[in-house]
């Protein structure tokens, strides 16, 4: 697994065409928090029972037409969930899997909020929210 800061994982998906973002956070945060442009969304896990999603790999699989060599990178709310659901891509046979460190929000900062230290969105890169 390969670790990208947010600059460097949006340099990487406008250079490689073929490079594929999955925000693998729930679908309320993908919503309503917002998330990257061009994002694909796969939950790892979703409310209310958080357990993980048997079959993510699987959807990753379909979405990049089972080419497993494309370069998907992952990101979460902080850069944390991102890398249990790279390592389920990587023991699937996925080869090229990328987590997006500081993912959409970033760390906590010294009150407890997220969006103010670091993350995709704080990095000033092109996000929406649906």
């Amino acid at each position: 697994m390969q670790h990208l800061d947010p600059l460097a994982a949006h340099a990487l998906l406008k250079h490689d065409g073929k490079a594929l973002l999955i925000d693998c956070r729930t679908e309320i945060e993908h919503m309503y928090v917002g998330h990257p442009v061009g994002a694909e969304h796969v939950a790892w896990q979703e409310a209310p029972d958080w357990e993980i999603d048997p079959d993510f790999a699987g959807k990753v699989k379909r979405l990049v037409s089972g080419d497993l060599e494309r370069p998907v990178l992952l990101i979460c709310r902080s850069g944390h969930r991102s890398i249990y659901a790279a390592d389920a891509l990587e023991a699937a046979g996925f080869t090229r899997v990328i987590n997006v460190l500081e993912g959409f929000e970033g760390p906590l900062d010294d009150d407890y909020h997220r969006g103010t230290q670091g993350g995709w969105r704080y990095r000033g890169l092109p996000w929406q929210q649906s």
